[in-house]
């Protein structure tokens, strides 16, 4: 199977809209006990006896994809290390495409989606998230060197530069937020659209998240990134934070993993050794008020 390599329906299918940090609100994300399709779901002690977990990823880069017949990126490493330290040492994966994961999930094809998918209200009415595994800070795309000295929005704005962004995608919305004018945007349809304008000088940048961007420059020279950074729309920043998915029904296990989530978002070192590789650092850690709980009633 190929490696999709950046995330293109990510921009358009994941991303929340502006949320906050949130205090958690009991019950909030507790539904019936069986799935959709009326199977109940797999408890942990049924998973720790038989010794794996059923995941589902979207083969996109780098949040959770196949590469030489393994499973990697930011969901499968994280999740691998959470359901080890529950007794569950195996990932057993499925392929599903992206509109497909949540309703596969209803069926009762696998137990978990490890996809990095973005926690939103429309997708907490249809099942369990976890808490917040990262959050999406916000970066800019420029030539090697960054000529105009790009460092957020602001610096664009007051530069004059040309704004690359994604077709259908919030960062068009940040850069509006932001008060840059339409005329200096311009819309591109993929990412590697977005890095060939940047390399043509078409645009002076390319806005989208920094996880994305990382990724991107790994095959693209003359190219860098800058710092992330958050976003603000009418004073209110913009995280897009994501998590693992579980089935209705599925609470036990949901809350044993976030007890692991847990030790590990507040352990800057160990969370940064596991998905370092993958483009996730300190500045995707979520703040510890961000909670799912909040993020579904946004």
């Amino acid at each position: 199977m190929s490696v999709i390599p950046y995330p293109s329906r990510r921009v358009l299918l994941t991303r929340t809209a502006a949320v906050t940090g949130a205090l958690a609100v009991p019950g909030l994300l507790s539904a019936c006990s069986k799935t959709d399709a009326g199977q109940e779901a797999a408890g942990l002690a049924k998973l720790k006896k038989q010794g794996y977990v059923r995941v589902a990823y979207a083969n996109e880069a780098p949040y959770g994809y196949e590469e030489d017949g393994q499973l990697k990126g930011e969901a499968p490493t994280l999740h691998r290390e959470i359901f080890t330290a529950l007794g569950v040492p195996e990932l057993r994966p499925t392929f599903a495409e992206w509109d497909g994961l949540i309703p596969g999930l209803q069926a009762g094809k696998y137990d978990v989606i490890s996809a990095g998918m973005a926690i939103t209200p429309e997708r907490c009415a249809k099942a369990l998230f976890s808490d917040p595994e990262f959050i999406s800070p916000t970066a800019l795309m420029v030539k090697a060197g960054n000529p105009k000295k790009l460092t957020d929005l602001a610096s664009a704005k007051e530069s004059g530069a040309v704004v690359g962004v994604m077709s259908g995608a919030v960062e068009k919305s940040y850069a509006i937020g932001a008060g840059i004018s339409e005329d200096a945007l311009t819309t591109l349809q993929k990412p590697q659209d977005g890095a060939d304008a940047v390399k043509a000088g078409r645009v002076d940048a390319f806005l989208l998240t920094g996880i994305s961007l990382n990724w991107l420059a790994r095959n693209n020279s003359g190219l860098e990134v800058t710092e992330s950074f958050v976003p603000e729309i009418d004073g209110v920043k913009q995280y897009s934070p994501g998590g693992a998915v579980f089935r209705r029904g599925a609470e036990e296990v949901r809350d044993a993993f976030n007890r692991e989530l847990k030790k590990i978002v507040s352990d800057r070192g160990r969370y940064v050794q596991l998905l370092g590789a993958y483009g996730f650092g300190e500045d995707t850690i979520p703040p510890a008020g961000l909670k799912t709980a909040g993020l579904c009633r946004a």
